[in-house]
């Protein structure tokens, strides 16, 4: 069920970078509506897991295991709702003027976290605590193309519609670069899966408050 959930999470990253890029609001409506299938897994998961530790007591692994899948279900999604965020901030966007270099920055970032997302999903399938450390390196990449995005947002020029319209740019710049971060949070736990000790990648999924 995590796994379907997760196929379901890259279909609204897919379709949610493309609405941007495509400057489609038809579609960005589609990933909207889509979040309830992915809110729907979510729930179905974390009632197995609720029924798992009510019926089974489980110890020791399988108790570990539990918990990972309840914070992996979580983390996952958090990551559909950020699709939603970037369907409505490219709907706030219609009309206005655009910059294609930052779009394709943004479509860049989204085919890193789409990366980030499969590989995190199959280290955790196959509890690859060695192979789940390959997401800091990715983590890296996006973070870095984030930072160019945000650098050439701010650069809009004077045009107050093209300012407006890299404003909410930078923020969907900021939702593909937290998909990247929960990305990591599951390779977090499944490192915890594997050894019974939770600790941090990096800091990049707790930024400072």
């Amino acid at each position: 069920m995590i796994q379907e959930e997760g196929e379901l999470v890259l279909r609204s990253l897919r379709a949610a970078v493309n609405a941007v890029a495509q400057r489609d609001c038809e579609l960005a409506d589609e990933v909207i509506a889509f979040d309830d299938e992915i809110d729907e897994r979510y729930l179905a998961v974390e009632r197995g897991v609720e029924a798992l530790l009510a019926r089974q007591a489980p110890t020791a692994t399988d108790l570990r295991s539990a918990l990972a899948i309840s914070k992996v279900n979580l983390h996952l999604e958090r990551m559909g709702d950020y699709c939603v965020t970037i369907a409505k901030l490219t709907k706030l966007s219609d009309g206005l003027p655009d910059h294609p270099v930052l779009l394709e920055w943004l479509e860049e970032m989204g085919s890193r976290a789409e990366e980030m997302i499969k590989v995190a999903l199959a280290v955790f399938a196959s509890r690859d605590a060695e192979g789940a450390e390959v997401l800091i390196d990715l983590d890296e990449l996006i973070d870095r193309t984030n930072r160019r995005a945000v650098d050439q947002a701010s650069a809009a020029g004077n045009d107050p519609g093209l300012r407006e319209w890299a404003i909410r740019m930078i923020l969907v710049s900021r939702c593909l670069e937290r998909i990247g971060d929960h990305a990591v949070d599951i390779g977090e736990q499944t490192a915890y899966l594997v050894t019974g000790q939770f600790r941090e990648f990096t800091d990049a999924s707790h930024p400072p408050t």
